[in-house]
C-alpha cells in the first residue's frame, strides 16, 4: 500500500531532521511530506536535507490548515495510507506498528496513538490532564465509544479517511473535532497505546492559564461541529 507520512511543522528546525530520519528508519519505503506552516527559521531547508518533500505555506495557517494541506496532497497523489506525526519529536515512529496493523487489517479507518490507553499513562501538568479527560469523555459520549486521547496528533488513516479530511478538516482544534466528524461520516475509530517523549525542541503554545481558555473554545467547537452538515469527500464531489 502506498503510504505517506505527513508532518506539520512550524519553526521546528532543531527537531525536524531527527523526526524524518526516524520515520525512514522505521519504514524505508514511506514517502515523507513536511508541511512547513510559514516557519521563520530553517525548517524547510533542513527537511529537504533529510530527504523529505516539502510544501511551504506562504503564511502560518495553524495546525489544522497545515494538516489538511498534507491530506489534500495525499488524496490527489493516490496514497492509500497516511501517517500523521508532529514535527517536535514527541512521537516515536517505532510505536507505529500497532496503529498500522489496526488500519491495514480493516479494523478501523483511523487509529490514534493514545498516551493514556496503556498501563503507564503520559504525565503532564495536572491542569492539562483534567482538560484532556474532560475532552475525552465529551467526545466519547458524542461518538458512543470510549476514547482516551482526543488531542493526539499521532495517527494512521486509510484512504477513506484521507479523502474525507482532504475535503474538510477542522482548523482550530483539529484532533478533537475530527474525531466527531469521522463518527458522523461513519468512519471507524480506534486507539492503540503509545509512549510519548518530551519535546525535542521548542515549547507548547498551550500552557498555564491558556489551558482553561483552550478548553472553553474546544468545548464550543465540539458542540458546533456536532451540528455541522456532513462534508462531501473529494472523490464524491
Amino acid at each position: 500500500m502506498r503510504r505517506i507520512a505527513i508532518i506539520p511543522a512550524f519553526n521546528e528546525q532543531d527537531a525536524i531532521g531527527a523526526v524524518i530520519d526516524e520515520l525512514i528508519a522505521f519504514d524505508p519505503d514511506v514517502d515523507v511530506l513536511v508541511v512547513d506552516d510559514g516557519s521563520h527559521d530553517e525548517t524547510a531547508d533542513r527537511a529537504r536535507q533529510h530527504g523529505a518533500r516539502v510544501i511551504s505555506l506562504p503564511f502560518n495557517l495553524g495546525i489544522g490548515g497545515a494538516v489538511q494541506t498534507g491530506f489534500r496532497y495525499a488524496a490527489q497523489c493516490g496514497y492509500e495510507l497516511a501517517i500523521r506525526v508532529d514535527g517536535d519529536g514527541q512521537h516515536d515512529p517505532a510505536e507505529l506498528g500497532p496503529l498500522l496493523d489496526i488500519v491495514v487489517s480493516g479494523q478501523a479507518d483511523v487509529c490514534v496513538g493514545s498516551r493514556f490507553a496503556g498501563a503507564e499513562g503520559y504525565r503532564s501538568s495536572a491542569t492539562r490532564r483534567v482538560g484532556i479527560r474532560i475532552l475525552a469523555r465529551t467526545v466519547s459520549l458524542l461518538t458512543a465509544q470510549r476514547l482516551t486521547d482526543t488531542t493526539s496528533g499521532f495517527q494512521v488513516l486509510n484512504r477513506r479517511a484521507i479523502v474525507l479530511f482532504a475535503a474538510d478538516y477542522p482548523h482550530d482544534y483539529p484532533e478533537v473535532e475530527a474525531a466527531v466528524m469521522a463518527h458522523k461520516h461513519r468512519l471507524q475509530l480506534a486507539e492503540a497505546p503509545v509512549r510519548m517523549r518530551e519535546r525535542a525542541a521548542g515549547r507548547s503554545s498551550i500552557r498555564g492559564a491558556r489551558t482553561v481558555y483552550y478548553m472553553a473554545k474546544v468545548m464550543l467547537a465540539i458542540v458546533i461541529g456536532s451540528l455541522r452538515r456532513k462534508a462531501t469527500p473529494l472523490e464524491d464531489a
